[in-house]
């Protein structure tokens, strides 16, 4: 069997003297391991193709024992990431991401335009890396079947309140009348915010602004129910949380 795919690579291994046995993200089957004979060696013609947050189309060979790259073209290899150490590294938290929650042998769709959108708008930066990181952590937690209920308070279903509660536990909501130790306080604004990254269409899901302060506590409060969900470390989040812990 022969799969032809664009994929995105988000983790790479060396095998050997000169192989390399990469792992893609990609529309068709999610998540796919495979291996890319001489990718290491100066001459090959695979090398750039293959690397890390490299988006590439793919031939490859999917084997019984083992999957092995035939062809591979780059599309963007997102250079200018590499300009940036915060920047990178909260890519390379996205790649690390995905793996954990990305489907095998499924699409997945959702999450690979996702994380896409998020590289380039950081290759962009034109918008707060704050703002990408919390949009790509919840929006993939919602692909992945962890989307939290923000529709209305638990209790009473009240819509909105000035300050409404979230419990990252359950997840629910709960307005200021009912929520009081039951959740995370936070304002109108970033649960306004988390709705439209949940619920608007992929396209426009970046398509918010909001000020800093309120971006701050937007991030922690998605961060934290990230962490709750998925039960696991991710060692890029604690990189990329101690080179930005000032800022």
């Amino acid at each position: 069997m022969r799969l032809e795919a664009d994929g995105l690579v988000i983790r790479e291994q060396n095998i050997g003297e000169s192989d390399r046995l990469i792992t893609l993200l990609t529309r068709q089957k999610g998540i796919v391991r495979a291996f890319v004979r001489g990718a290491r060696r100066i001459k090959s013609t695979y090398a750039g193709a293959t690397q890390l947050l490299c988006y590439s189309r793919f031939s490859i060979y999917m084997g019984k024992e083992k999957n092995v790259i035939d062809e591979a073209e780059p599309i963007n290899v997102f250079f200018d990431l590499r300009k940036s150490v915060e920047a990178l590294t909260l890519g390379q938290y996205f790649a690390e991401l995905s793996d954990a929650l990305a489907p095998r042998e499924d699409e997945a769709e959702e999450i690979l335009r996702t994380v896409l959108n998020a590289l380039y708008l950081l290759c962009k930066g034109t918008k707060p890396q704050k703002q990408i990181k919390a949009v790509t952590e919840l929006r993939l937690l919602c692909a992945a079947g962890y989307m939290p209920d923000l529709i209305c308070c638990e209790k009473c279903g009240a819509f909105e309140t000035p300050t409404m509660y979230f419990d990252c536990r359950k997840p629910v909501l709960y307005c200021q009348n009912c929520g009081y130790g039951l959740g995370k306080s936070v304002s109108l604004g970033v649960i306004t915010a988390m709705r439209h990254i949940c619920y608007s269409e992929t396209e426009k899901i970046f398509n918010f602004s909001m000020p800093d302060e309120s971006l701050k506590v937007l991030s922690a409060t998605v961060e934290e129910y990230l962490l709750t969900r998925v039960r696991r470390r991710f060692y890029t989040l604690e990189f990329y949380n101690t080179i930005t812990s000032d800022s």
